[in-house]
């Protein structure tokens, strides 16, 4: 059996700028994220790869990382109901870009 390599916690969560979000806003997406694992906890016998099967994707479980997601785009400062995937995705990297200069 072979050991696992390890990466260390900053490499692989603090690679991207977090928002300051506000209090109700952390606790929006604290409940969000616990409503994706209680989603996850409805089908036990499933693997991640087969809850995240777009097309196969529980409807509990999509509904809640919809919802995390709006809590999160909220954190950042977007319209949730305007900004598209790519659009959110260039202005992190904006933010990202930002913060490796500051460094």
């Amino acid at each position: 059996m072979r050991a696992a390599k390890k990466c260390p916690i900053p490499f692989v969560y603090n690679n991207f700028p977090w928002p300051s979000p506000t209090g109700p806003q952390r606790a929006a997406i604290k409940k969000a994220a616990q409503a994706v694992l209680g989603a996850r906890t409805l089908c036990p016998d499933a693997s991640l790869a087969d809850l995240y099967d777009k097309p196969a994707m529980p409807p509990e479980l999509r509904k809640a990382h919809q919802q995390n997601d709006r809590a999160v785009m909220a954190a950042y400062g977007f319209d949730v109901k305007t900004t598209t995937e790519s659009r959110c995705v260039a202005e992190l990297m904006k933010l990202y870009q930002a913060l490796a200069q500051e460094k």
